[in-house]
């Protein structure tokens, strides 16, 4: 039994070390932060290291060296020997471009998510959780509609949707509002956070806008040339 003054853990218990080498360049990951927020903004320029961070914590990319621990969980930790695969992470990544699969609909798109790979979803898939996140995100009216159908913004809400079906633990979000307008940036924004305050989803969001860090952090940390380059806040 914990002690009844223990401190609580932290959300975010992140520690990463990874040498990246293209050609003649190396660029070294070498970050740590501890964050007890449930909604943490990584900021910084382009080349910064967000992206790499982001892939490190979610198990695409494998660390040198280091720890991953989200809500009391440990995902990575090199000192014992421990590295969950992607999948058994559960951590949800939404990519920037959404990566959406185009010869698929909104609703297989959120059906794939939950087949774990299967390469050919029924195309009259239903379910429980598909209708709940197409019926949340308004997606009713395109739920039979390819990606290049439907405007930026549902395409936006459709991978949010698909990254939400499978109950992951945690949530990642790579710019996820870079490729949209001003106005709708602004709209989609408060969903996000209006979504996430009610799920209470702990969530790590990269981005290079200050607006994104206005509107959604709890917390920050600012990175650059791949560390730390002030503290969370």
């Amino acid at each position: 039994m914990a002690p009844v003054n223990a401190a609580p853990q932290p959300v975010w218990d992140i520690a990463l070390r990874k040498r990246l080498r293209q050609g003649d360049s190396v660029f070294q990951i070498d970050l740590a932060f501890l964050s007890h927020a449930r909604r943490v903004v990584l900021f910084g320029p382009s080349g910064a290291g967000k992206t790499q961070t982001l892939r490190l914590v979610a198990g695409i990319a494998a660390p040198d060296a280091g720890r991953v621990a989200v809500a009391g969980r440990t995902l990575f930790d090199s000192a014992q020997g421990l590295n969950l695969s992607p999948q058994q992470r559960r951590l949800a990544y939404m990519f920037q471009d959404y990566a959406l699969f185009p010869h698929l609909t909104v609703r297989q798109n959120l059906a794939f998510a939950l087949s774990r790979g299967l390469r050919n979803p029924p195309r009259g898939v239903r379910s429980d959780a598909v209708d709940h996140w197409i019926d949340r995100f308004d997606l009713g009216g395109v739920a039979g509609h390819y990606p290049h159908q439907i405007s930026g913004g549902q395409r936006q809400r459709t991978a949010l949707a698909r990254a939400l079906v499978s109950q992951p633990a945690a949530l990642l979000l790579d710019e996820p509002f870079a490729a949209l307008d001003k106005g709708l940036r602004e709209r989609l924004r408060d969903e996000l956070k209006a979504l996430q305050t009610t799920l209470q989803l702990p969530m790590l969001v990269i981005t290079h806008d200050d607006d994104d860090v206005r509107a959604l952090a709890e917390d920050v940390v600012c990175l650059d040339a791949g560390r730390v380059a002030a503290p969370a806040r």
